[in-house]
């Protein structure tokens, strides 16, 4: 089977994103997970595996008899989604934990500078932007589970703001000048 330049694009910006989290991981010395952190983190690599699964897979699920219209720009969120995403984890630095630990440690910083100037959680927005994009590149209904997902992010990110508050002096007046989000929007 031959597999199309959009979905080595697709697959190839999934494993980048995948290698560039486990490098810093690696470099910033990020705490070893409990053992329901690992099934969270377990359950996380299997979602990635089918995503890099489907983008070398046959078309299901298809939303467009003709899926050439949702395809450029179902790409070019993809890209945005992963540039974004990519961007803001460098500009994060050490100051990253993962979403599913969320701690804020005693050397945190707020970080206000790059994407941060704008909008609180980039690196949210932009994984959310990367699985919708991908989605519609792929012309799959699976565009669909991006909502629930949103969800728990966006529960996420709020009890992630409530320590950061607590913890990090000024963080309260840098949310009255951020977006959660979206800049200028939400």
């Amino acid at each position: 089977m031959v597999v199309s330049p959009l979905r080595l694009f697709l697959l190839s910006g999934l494993l980048l994103h995948k290698a560039i989290w486990e490098a810093l991981r690696q470099r910033d010395r990020v705490e070893r997970p409990t053992p329901a952190l690992l099934l969270v983190k377990s359950a996380k690599l299997a979602v990635l595996m089918g995503l890099c699964l489907q983008t070398v897979m046959p078309q299901f699920l298809p939303i467009l008899a003709e899926p050439a219209v949702l395809r450029g720009p179902g790409g070019l969120l993809f890209a945005a989604g992963l540039a974004l995403a990519i961007v803001a984890r460098f500009q994060l630095g050490r100051q990253w934990s993962d979403i599913e630990t969320a701690s804020v440690r005693a050397d945190h910083a707020i970080v206000e500078n790059g994407v941060y100037r704008f909008i609180r959680h980039p690196i949210y927005a932009g994984d959310l932007l990367l699985i919708a994009g991908l989605e519609l590149a792929l012309n799959c209904w699976l565009v669909m589970g991006v909502i629930p997902v949103a969800l728990i992010v966006f529960s996420r990110a709020g009890r992630e703001e409530e320590e950061l508050a607590r913890r990090l002096p000024g963080y309260r007046e840098y949310q009255s000048r951020t977006k959660r989000f979206v800049p200028f929007v939400i």
